[in-house]
């Protein structure tokens, strides 16, 4: 009799552990974008007045052209500059065709010109600041860009923190009084709109030689 009643009792003990479900495994943290990469910068270098590329200037274009092909989906960004020699109308026209004259020196390189953005800024933002009437090198020039998108990986900053980072670090490390697309998009930062502020922070220190927070 008792050992009938041990046999029920063990029964109904295994029959209940049985119907329990095995408890969910935990979901996956939330994932967030990681900070692009960066290549190194370069710089290509100008005659007074000119816009023509030198021997030295296709080997600096040369190899940009050769890192971009070890890349997937990279974006470059060409930022032209002139000295503060000459009417400012003068120096924009001129920042412009040096950043085009990279842009289709690369393209001839095999770097697709839907990758390309180049712009001129003239006596804008200029790379060494200086009075009116100054034939800086540093100032006849194009800055080379090239940003490498990584996927995504867990952890790490969320858009807007990175945004505020970006807009910290430009605040820190600017050598010169904020230029008003730099100013705008800071403001996007704060305002919430992190889509419009990222690229251009990004783009504004990049150009500017200093280095992206990292998003960990």
């Amino acid at each position: 009799m008792l050992k009938s009643l041990f046999l029920v009792v063990a029964a109904a003990l295994l029959l209940g552990a049985c119907s329990q479900a095995p408890p969910p495994p935990p979901a996956p943290p939330a994932q967030r974008a990681m900070a692009p990469q960066q290549m190194p910068p370069a710089t290509v270098y100008f005659g007074t007045g000119s816009s023509t590329l030198s021997p030295e200037s296709m080997a600096t274009i040369q190899q940009v052209a050769a890192n971009y092909k070890t890349t997937a989906n990279a974006t470059v960004t060409l930022s032209g500059h002139t000295d503060t020699v000459g009417s400012q109308d003068f120096n924009m026209t001129l920042s412009q065709r040096r950043a085009d004259a990279v842009r289709n020196a690369l393209v001839r390189q095999g770097v697709p010109a839907a990758a390309i953005t180049a712009g001129g800024q003239g006596e804008a933002s200029l790379p060494v600041q200086t009075a009116d009437n100054v034939d800086e090198r540093r100032n006849r020039s194009v800055d080379i860009a090239v940003v490498v998108p990584v996927p995504m990986a867990r952890a790490g900053m969320t858009d807007a923190e990175y945004c505020a980072a970006l807009s910290a670090k430009y605040r820190d490390l600017r050598t010169s009084q904020a230029d008003e697309t730099a100013a705008a998009a800071m403001a996007q930062c704060q305002a919430g709109n992190t889509a419009a502020g990222i690229p251009v922070l990004e783009q504004t220190l990049t150009m500017s030689r200093i280095p992206l927070p990292s998003r960990y």
